[in-house]
C-alpha cells in the first residue's frame, strides 16, 4: 500500500507538472480576443483577480499580476510563462504604483487595459467599528483605485487609449448592515468610475465598473452558501463567471463607458413578497 501511495503521488506531480506547462504552452501561444492588449490587474494573486489575469493571458493579452500577495502572485505569473509577471503592489502608495508601470511598460509597452480590483473587508456597525478600520477599507478599495487611474492614465494616453474596469460590488448598488465602510468604499468607486469616464472619453478611454455579487473567493470563504438562497440564482457566483464580464467589457462594450455591469444571480433584481402557493 505503501509503495502504491508513493507511485501514485509521483504520478500526479507529473501531471500537475505536465499542467503547468500546457498551460503555460497554451498562454505564450494564445491568439485571441485581447491579443495586443496589455493589462494590470491589481488584486490579481487569487480570486476574482486572477480569474481576470488568467483569462486576460489566454485570450492572447500581456499582464502585470499587482499584489501584496507575492508567492501567490509569483506562482501564478510562473504559471501564466512570457506573457505575464508578477509585481509587489500595495495600491495605496504612490511609489508602488509608479514602479509597477514602469515594469509594465518596460516588458510590455504602454498599459492599455486596468483592472482595478483590490479591495479589502471589514466588518463592524456604524456605531462601533474603529475609525482605523474603517479608513484602511478607503485606503484600498477607493483611494487605490483613484490612485490606479492617476497614475496609469498617462499611459493609457500613450497607448491611444482603453479601457479601466474597476471591480465594485453589489455594495455599490444597495445598503449592506455592518458593512458600512466597505458599501461606501463601493459606492464611492461607482461614482469614481462615472467622472473619469466623463473626463476620459475624449481620450479614447473607456471606464465601467463590475458589480459582483457573492463569489466563492478567499474574501468570502467564511460566508455560508444560505447568504445566495434567496437569490434567482440560488448559488454564489464563481470568480471565472467574473472574468468573462471583464473580458466582454473590455473587447466588445465598445459603446459602454462610465456603467455599470452586474453579475448577481439576480440578488439586486429585488424582493418576492408572495411565496408560491401549492
Amino acid at each position: 500500500m505503501a509503495g502504491r501511495a508513493v507511485g501514485v503521488g509521483h504520478g500526479l506531480h507529473r501531471l500537475v507538472r505536465a499542467d503547468r506547462s500546457a498551460e503555460r504552452h497554451r498562454t505564450e501561444n494564445a491568439v485571441g480576443s485581447m491579443t495586443g492588449r496589455n493589462a494590470i490587474v491589481t488584486g490579481g494573486a487569487r480570486g476574482i483577480g486572477a480569474a481576470i489575469a488568467r483569462r486576460f493571458a489566454y485570450e492572447g493579452a500581456t499582464v502585470t499580476i499587482g499584489d501584496v500577495q507575492h508567492l501567490e502572485g509569483e506562482r501564478l505569473a510562473d504559471q501564466l510563462g512570457a506573457s505575464a509577471r508578477f509585481e509587489p503592489l500595495d495600491v495605496a502608495d504612490a511609489r508602488s504604483w509608479e514602479a509597477v508601470l514602469t515594469a509594465a511598460e518596460q516588458a510590455f509597452g504602454p498599459v492599455s487595459v486596468l483592472v482595478n480590483n483590490a479591495g479589502i473587508l471589514r466588518t463592524g456597525g456604524i456605531a462601533d467599528q474603529e475609525p482605523e478600520a474603517f479608513r484602511a477599507v478607503f485606503e484600498v478599495n477607493l483611494y487605490g483605485a483613484w490612485l490606479g487611474m492617476h497614475t496609469v492614465v498617462p499611459s493609457l494616453r500613450r497607448a491611444g487609449g482603453g479601457v479601466v474596469i474597476n471591480v465594485s460590488s453589489t455594495a455599490g448598488l444597495m445598503g449592506y448592515a455592518d458593512l458600512g465602510a466597505y458599501t461606501a468604499s463601493k459606492w464611492g468607486l461607482r461614482g469614481l468610475t462615472k467622472t473619469a469616464a466623463l473626463e476620459l472619453g475624449r481620450d479614447h478611454i473607456r471606464v465601467c465598473s463590475i458589480h459582483p455579487g457573492p463569489i466563492r473567493t478567499p474574501m468570502t470563504a467564511e460566508m455560508d452558501e444560505a447568504i445566495a438562497a434567496a437569490q434567482p440564482i440560488a448559488r454564489f457566483g464563481t470568480p471565472e463567471e467574473i472574468a468573462a464580464m471583464a473580458e466582454f467589457i473590455a473587447v466588445e462594450a465598445t459603446y459602454s463607458t462610465g456603467c455599470e455591469f452586474v453579475a448577481d444571480g439576480g440578488a439586486t433584481a429585488g424582493s418576492t413578497i408572495l411565496n408560491d402557493q401549492d
